[in-house]
């Protein structure tokens, strides 16, 4: 029965990855359309501003992390997305291969 459990949480543990990768990737489309004038009708624009300004918000209203005109909340982002990579998804798949 430890098995299909180990099986689960290693499953999590991808899906998870794969989750933060995709939302770093839209940190970093977010983070190139503020270089530029975009439409802001576009859908693409829209999806991903709302994607990802809940989360740069919150970072934004506890950190300071406006240096010069320059917001380094994605920066932010950056960070905690390879810790929760390094940690919790690492963390989980060792969980999971001791199950096995």
């Amino acid at each position: 029965m430890s098995v299909y459990i180990g099986y689960f949480i290693m499953a999590v543990a991808r899906v998870l990855d794969f989750v933060l990768i995709a939302y770093m990737w839209l940190v970093i489309a977010r983070a190139v359309l503020s270089w530029v004038n975009p439409d802001p009708f576009n859908p693409i624009v829209r999806f991903i501003h709302n994607v990802t300004e809940p989360v740069l918000y919150q970072i934004r209203t506890r950190i300071p992390v406006n240096f010069g005109g320059m917001d380094v909340s994605p920066i932010v982002v950056f960070l905690g997305i390879i810790f929760l990579r390094t940690f919790v998804v690492n963390s989980l798949n060792q969980m999971a291969r001791s199950m096995m």
